[in-house]
């Protein structure tokens, strides 16, 4: 599911306006636990000892309509039926009918312990969704810097941009979140990482975002970096009426 975050509407001499293309907020998952055979439904449900009986019968891989048992276990939290799993040798980057696969699953729903479970075990955290949306994009919207910090410690690209150009910090300052968006910096991200020509410090000028503004000046960003059209941070603020 994406989301388009814009800063209002483009007029004749201004600034160009950037949008920010985010992924489906952490905690969206639907499980339809009636649809599922034993075997799913025992991989939701923490029951691992129907899960070792389904394994008897169908492949660790196997699917419902939508997703494998490992992705079921990832979204509900369900450490000890993720490591049996792996144990039992899953395939772990495999995706559902929604293109995400079982680590996004984890960091969507916040299950830490899941995700570092799967790192530790070679998930790839590079991998992307259908708007392009690496994991790592996904705890921005939460925020959890706990599952960013995983994914980071795995060496995840920290300014993976999507089919909409948005890298995470991108997406941090549109979505007004602060903590997140100094997290990244710390840990060493572009703070001059673009979006259509468009810098952080110009979305957050845009936004009239102060606090965000001071923390991107404090992380080294360029105040005199200037748009294909020539324009400032000092611009964007202005044209928006954030003159102060």
């Amino acid at each position: 599911m994406k989301r388009i975050f814009a800063f209002g509407r483009k007029r004749k001499g201004q600034p160009p306006l950037a949008s920010a293309s985010a992924p489906r907020p952490a905690g969206a998952c639907d499980l339809r636990q009636k649809a599922l055979d034993k075997l799913h439904r025992a991989a939701a449900c923490d029951d691992l000892a129907q899960v070792r009986q389904g394994l008897k019968k169908r492949g660790v891989d196997g699917r419902d309509k939508a997703e494998t048992p490992l992705h079921l276990a990832c979204a509900n939290g369900l450490a000890d039926v993720v490591t049996y799993l792996i144990e039992n040798k899953c395939e772990l980057n495999l995706v559902d009918n929604g293109n995400r696969w079982p680590l996004m699953k984890a960091v969507q729903c916040q299950q830490e312990k899941c995700v570092a479970i799967l790192l530790e075990h070679g998930a790839d955290p590079d991998l992307a969704d259908a708007d392009g949306n690496s994991a790592v994009h996904l705890p921005v919207i939460s925020p959890n810097t706990s599952a960013a910090g995983l994914l980071l410690e795995h060496n995840t690209g920290i300014d993976a941009q999507n089919k909409e150009g948005c890298a995470p910090l991108i997406l941090a300052v549109s979505e007004h979140q602060g903590e997140i968006v100094e997290f990244l910096l710390n840990k060493g991200a572009d703070v001059h990482v673009p979006l259509a020509q468009q810098t952080p410090l110009m979305t957050a000028a845009s936004g009239g975002e102060l606090n965000l503004i001071k923390v991107l000046l404090h992380y080294g960003a360029d105040v005199s970096h200037k748009d294909t059209n020539g324009w400032t941070a000092e611009d964007y603020a202005v044209v928006h009426g954030y003159s102060r």
